[in-house]
C-alpha cells in the first residue's frame, strides 16, 4: 500500500510539472496573440476570423494521437481562443432567446466563455443588435434535422444586408422540467414550437390531453414554467439549473440524432478555407423553366448543392426568393462565373455569405 501511495505522489509530482509547462506555453501563445493584436490594429483588420479558428479546430483534429477525444481538446482549444480574442478585443455576441436556450448553448460552444453575451426575445432583436453595431455578431437558429428550416430567419435576410460569417452544428436534447419534477402534475406544457414538433410523439404517448403552449424560445418557456406550479417546460438542462426546476424525463426528442444548425451573422467576410460553403438568395423571373435555368450553373460548374428553400417575397402574389446553399467559396474563380450565369438568369442575385463548413 505504501508502495503505491509512493508512486500516486511521482505521477502526481509529474502532472503538477506539466501543468506548469501548461501555463507557461499558454501565456507566451498571449503574448503572440497581443502581437497579433498590435498589427490587426495597425492593419485596421477585423479581430475575428473564421477561417483561422477553422484552421486550429482542423490541425488539433490531424495533431491528435489519443487518448483525448478531439472533441475534448477542441472545446479546451475553444476556451484558449476565446480568452485571446478577449485579449484582443472582447467580442458581445447577440444571440436568439433567453438565457439557457439552445441558441444561447450554441454561442458559447462557438465564442466560448470569455465573450458577452446578449439575449434577443426574436430574431429580428438579434439582426437589429447586430446592424445597428451593439453586437459584434449575432447566432440564429435557421434549420433542424426533425422539424427543417427556420424560414423566419430567412425571411429577415431579405431585407438585411449581415453576412454569414460561420455556422454551428449542435445536437440537440430536449428535457422536461417543472418547479417539482413530478410528471403526474403536469397540467400544460410550454415551449417552442420548434422543441414541440421535435418531441411530438413523446408528447402524445406520455402526456395526452394535456394542454400545448407556445412560446417564443425554450428559455422562455422554462421562466413560465417556474412561475406556474401545474406547468412543465421543454428546455435545455442549462435552463433547468438557470430556472431552478427539476427534470422530469430526459431525452425526449423522437430522433436521438437530432442536430440544429445554427448561423453566425456579422458584417465581416470570411475568409477562403479550402471548405467552404456560400449561401445566395435569388429571386427568379416568372417564365417557363426558370427554376432550372437558374440551377444549370451549378451543374455546369459541378457544384455540390446542400440546401435550396423558396419563401413567398410577399411584394407579390406567386412571386418568390430561392435560397440556396452550396460547397465552394465567393473567391474562387469557378464560384464568382456560376454566380455571373446565375445573374443573366435572374431578377437579383445576393450573396448571404461564403464561410468555412461545419462539419458534424
Amino acid at each position: 500500500m505504501k508502495n503505491k501511495k509512493v508512486e500516486l505522489q511521482k505521477i502526481r509530482k509529474n502532472i503538477d510539472h506539466i501543468d506548469a509547462q501548461l501555463v507557461r506555453l499558454l501565456n507566451e501563445r498571449a503574448q503572440n496573440v497581443l502581437k497579433v493584436k498590435a498589427v490587426k490594429t495597425a492593419g485596421k483588420m477585423h479581430f475575428y476570423a473564421p477561417h483561422r479558428e477553422m484552421e486550429v479546430y482542423r490541425r488539433i483534429a490531424q495533431m491528435n494521437k489519443g487518448p483525448f477525444p478531439t472533441e475534448t481538446l477542441q472545446a479546451i482549444f475553444c476556451e484558449v481562443m476565446s480568452g485571446s480574442l478577449a485579449l484582443e478585443s472582447p467580442l458581445k455576441i447577440a444571440y436568439f432567446g433567453q438565457e439557457g436556450s439552445n441558441t444561447h448553448i450554441a454561442a458559447i460552444q462557438k465564442f466560448g466563455s470569455s465573450s458577452r453575451y446578449v439575449p434577443g426575445s426574436t430574431l429580428k432583436d438579434v439582426f437589429q443588435e447586430v446592424e445597428r453595431g451593439r453586437a459584434h455578431y449575432g447566432v440564429v437558429p435557421i434549420e433542424n434535422s426533425t422539424e427543417g428550416v427556420v424560414f423566419h430567419t430567412l425571411d429577415l435576410f431579405v431585407e438585411s444586408d449581415l453576412r454569414i460569417c460561420s455556422e454551428i452544428f449542435m445536437p440537440i436534447s430536449h428535457t422536461l422540467m417543472s418547479k417539482s419534477g413530478d410528471l403526474k402534475k403536469v397540467k400544460r406544457v410550454y415551449s417552442h414550437p420548434q422543441a414541440l414538433g421535435q418531441c411530438r410523439v413523446w408528447l402524445e404517448a406520455n402526456l395526452p390531453g394535456v394542454k400545448i403552449i407556445e412560446s417564443a424560445s425554450t428559455s422562455k418557456a422554462a421562466q413560465l414554467a417556474a412561475k406556474d406550479t401545474s406547468a412543465a417546460a421543454i428546455a435545455s438542462d442549462l435552463a433547468a439549473k438557470i430556472n431552478h426546476l427539476k427534470p422530469i424525463a430526459k431525452r425526449i426528442e423522437d430522433m436521438q440524432d437530432n442536430y440544429t444548425r445554427f448561423l453566425v451573422i456579422g458584417k465581416t467576410n470570411a475568409e477562403r478555407t479550402g471548405k467552404d460553403k456560400t449561401s445566395i438568395m435569388v429571386s427568379i423571373k416568372d417564365k417557363v423553366g426558370a427554376l432550372y435555368t437558374l440551377l444549370q450553373p451549378f451543374e455546369k460548374q459541378g457544384f455540390n448543392l446542400t440546401s435550396i428553400e423558396s419563401r413567398p417575397s410577399r411584394k407579390k402574389a406567386w412571386d418568390y426568393y430561392f435560397f440556396i446553399d452550396f460547397l465552394g467559396h465567393i473567391d474562387e474563380p469557378k464560384t464568382r462565373k456560376a454566380i455571373e450565369e446565375i445573374e443573366k438568369a435572374s431578377l437579383t442575385v445576393k450573396v448571404l455569405g461564403s464561410y468555412p463548413r461545419c462539419e458534424l
